[in-house]
């Protein structure tokens, strides 16, 4: 069943009753569960976003309101699926081996911001990767990355050679592989628990975007970044939905939902503001005393090529296993952001 609130059958008036009209007026108000921070950019601009969204391709017929805490990031997915919320966000590489397609667009080495990352993402889910059914249970409503993922730290780190031994908390898909690839000790926990984490020197450092200096406070506990050109890795969202929520709203509701606002037009909304909440961060960390960025050196970026190349290779061979041309799918996500 459906959770979200119906409101009808409103009688409007008394002139209406003694005529013998109803003037209904059908209202659905949808249940988002997240699990980010308030102040994050994910509550604090995405889910805005996405109801202006819906209440404006429904005429407000439609709205959502956002709940926070109910759930680990871990535990969306069953969450939605299980209808106890309408719809979530969810980060693919919090459940390794679930998701396999999804790595396509973590993998190192594509030019361009996370709006056109996110739109090609789509695109390539639709062509390609949806076939893969990794979402089996839930709707799809959008997908997007994050911006170039960076090493903050609260060690000075002066080069890639410097990264081997450390403790790094690490997010799992490419992610992890690149970690792993660079010789450093992989820490695995939610997004939310970085900063107690660093705090308390359970780990010396996170693979992050530039975002996360501000929503998860990295300014104050890791006042130093490590920055790749193109990042090491690029994160793998979506925002889902309850299948039975979907199918028990009235057809021309579906249909104004998946014309204006699911797919192509949400994703390319969530890269986008993904990409002012990165500038937000690296201003913040420009602004904050004690905070520095240092640039990898050419020689730096040319190791790191080699091993994203390996990483891109293993991956592509993945997907490929599970049923997917990857080489298509991964040239069409390079194809698309170079024509963005």
């Amino acid at each position: 069943m459906a959770k979200f609130t119906k409101i009808s059958t409103l009688l409007a008036g008394a002139a209406m009753a003694l005529c013998g009209a109803a003037a209904s007026a059908q209202e659905y108000t949808l249940t988002v569960s997240s699990w980010a921070p308030p102040t994050h950019g994910i509550n604090a601009r995405m889910w805005p976003r996405f109801v202006e969204m819906i209440e404006e391709a429904t005429d407000g017929r439609v709205t959502a309101e956002v709940r926070l805490g109910i759930a680990p990031p871990p535990a969306q997915i069953d969450l939605v699926q299980d209808g106890a919320a309408d719809l979530s966000i969810i980060f693919h590489g919090y459940q390794p081996g679930r998701f396999v397609t999804t790595k396509l667009i973590e993998l190192p080495g594509y030019e361009g911001t996370a709006e056109q990352a996110s739109v090609a993402y789509w695109r390539a889910y639709e062509n390609h990767l949806a076939a893969a059914d990794e979402h089996d249970g839930v709707k799809v409503v959008a997908l997007h990355t994050h911006g170039p993922a960076q090493l903050h730290t609260s060690a000075d780190v002066g080069s890639l050679a410097d990264i081997a031994g450390l403790k790094v908390r690490v997010p799992g898909g490419v992610g992890g592989d690149v970690g792993a690839a660079l010789n450093a000790t992989g820490i695995q926990v939610p997004a939310p628990r970085v900063y107690e984490t660093l705090a308390s020197n359970a780990a010396d450092g996170v693979v992050m975007p530039f975002e996360s200096r501000v929503g998860f406070k990295l300014t104050e506990v890791a006042e130093n970044v490590f920055e790749v050109p193109g990042g090491l890795y690029r994160g793998s969202f979506a925002f889902i939905m309850n299948e039975d929520t979907f199918a028990d709203l009235p057809e021309d509701i579906q249909a104004q939902l998946e014309e204006n606002v699911f797919g192509e037009p949400l994703s390319r909304e969530l890269g986008r503001i993904w990409d002012e909440i990165d500038a937000i961060g690296r201003e913040a960390t420009q602004a904050t005393e004690g905070n520095s960025i240092v640039a990898a050196s050419e020689a730096d970026l040319a190791a790191f090529n080699a091993i994203a190349e390996t990483v891109r290779t293993n991956v592509l061979a993945e997907i490929t296993d599970a049923g997917i041309d990857a080489q298509a799918a991964y040239d069409g996500i390079v194809s698309d952001m170079a024509a963005e």
